[in-house]
């Protein structure tokens, strides 16, 4: 009996009770992994600035948003059954919950080896499409292809954690990108240092890594007691739960891939104005990275709460939800922004001791940072909205509100001023345009589900 309360204590009752409590006690495990996560990337960035030059961080930053843009329609599934194991698990559908997390797991698989062979084909063509600059191109291209060889345990551990955060445990994976984290930050320093790896072995240390996660998320699914517990012997694709997981996740993933098509083209620019700004850049969105990580943890809390209380039938919290995680995402933003602002040199200092390059990661860093919790805003919406089940009204808001917008300004202002500041002007312009945008939709998707539940009383 005191085995299994111990199991029972990490998940939460999102449906009954305070919220304010469980939702920081939801959020914060949730931050900490995202920034262990971003450690997996900011220690090959930090390593590669140190001890391998300036081109080789550049080219190891040239490949974040092409990266991004491969993998964000496959991490969306994730947010599909996240969305669904919640749903069900709030509503006490014990079949269906376990029929979903064998749909998920299996699903992870499949998309992880279509990536890997995707990112490892691909690679060459479309960094040379985004005109990344010669004197890069080669290490780019090698980085990104051991990097994608890691993808297929890279969506196991995504697709297990988003169960385990259906069911209001996100400690145990933060226990496990801790563990995960210190091995790759170990890998690096070998494989760059004593062996002259360069590229190649923070590539190397980060798949690695990710394997120690996930092998760790797996046998923690194996273990669990109750109906979310994974048994290999059992994986197989429901079709009616894949069709749903794609209709919540599939327009979520797009919507990612949407936000990584303009950070490509904003990543383009950004190459023609050579490897130095680039590394500059790449040094300041490593560190944005962190704040927004921070942010992005209470889009997903707003997910997973808004999700079970909907399946729970507990309509009335759902406002509460959204309301305290906005306020909180808020507080995040206008923190860590401005405390990034603040020490941005002493930070950047850490990438690489080049003066030019610390001068072009200040330059980003002072429009992105003491704006971005207009982006944390913005995307605590699209989780409420999300978790209320209505995933193509969010995906449809962000192509015109935020992409549409960059691509247009990047074809139209940014030619008649081609400087760096005009072009990172383009992302809080867009985050606040959105916002507001995803504000009115919310409350007619509250209203539409409001007449429907009226309707079937």
């Amino acid at each position: 009996m005191k085995a299994k309360q111990k199991k029972k204590s990490y998940e939460i009752d999102m449906c009954h009770g305070p919220l304010l409590g469980k939702i920081l006690l939801f959020s914060v495990p949730l931050m900490l992994s995202g920034i262990l996560q971003l450690l997996f990337n900011a220690a090959d960035v930090v390593v590669v600035g140190r001890f391998a030059g300036s081109q080789s961080l550049a080219a190891v930053g040239s490949t974040s948003s092409l990266i991004n843009l491969l993998v964000n329609l496959f991490i969306g599934l994730s947010v599909g059954s996240n969305v669904l194991i919640a749903r069900y698990y709030g509503g006490g559908q014990e079949k269906e919950v376990s029929d979903t997390v064998h749909t998920a797991i299996l699903l992870s698989i499949i998309s992880g080896l279509i990536l890997c062979v995707m990112g490892v084909v691909l690679a060459r063509p479309l960094l040379e499409l985004m005109g990344t600059p010669e004197d890069v191109l080669d290490k780019s291209v090698l980085y990104m292809r051991i990097y994608f060889l890691g993808m297929p345990v890279l969506l196991l551990y995504n697709f297990g954690s988003s169960i385990l955060r259906a069911i209001g445990d996100t400690q145990r994976p933060l226990y496990y990108l801790s563990a995960a984290g210190v091995i790759n930050v170990m890998l690096n320093l070998f494989f760059v240092i004593v062996l002259h790896m360069d590229v190649a072995g923070v590539a190397l240390a980060t798949v690695l890594s990710q394997c120690v996660s996930a092998v760790c998320i797996v046998r923690c699914l194996m273990k669990c007691e109750g109906s979310f517990r994974l048994y290999p012997g059992r994986l197989h694709i429901y079709k009616d739960k894949l069709l749903r997981i794609a209709r919540i996740g599939l327009p979520a993933g797009m919507q990612g891939a949407i936000f990584s098509v303009s950070n490509v083209l904003i990543q383009s620019s950004v190459n023609s104005f050579g490897s130095v700004a680039m590394a500059g850049n790449t040094a300041a969105s490593n560190v944005e990275g962190f704040v927004y990580t921070a942010m992005n943890a209470m889009h997903q809390t707003a997910v997973s709460f808004t999700s079970q209380n909907f399946g729970g039938k507990q309509y009335g919290r759902i406002n509460k939800v959204l309301a305290e995680c906005l306020v909180i995402v808020v507080l995040i933003g206008l923190v860590m922004g401005n405390g990034v602002m603040l020490s941005g040199r002493q930070i950047l200092g850490i990438y690489s001791s080049d003066g030019e390059v610390i001068e072009y990661g200040i330059l980003r860093i002072s429009i992105i940072c003491t704006t971005y919790f207009l982006c944390g805003a913005m995307d605590t919406m699209v989780g409420a909205i999300r978790g209320l089940g209505y995933s193509v009204m969010p995906m449809i808001v962000s192509l015109l509100g935020a992409c549409g917008f960059r691509i247009l300004w990047i074809m139209t202002v940014f030619q008649w001023n081609r400087s760096l500041q005009t072009l990172y002007i383009s992302y809080p312009i867009s985050w606040g345009i959105t916002f507001m945008v995803h504000v009115v939709c919310y409350i007619a998707v509250r209203k539409h589900i409001k007449k429907i539940l009226g309707a079937a009383d």
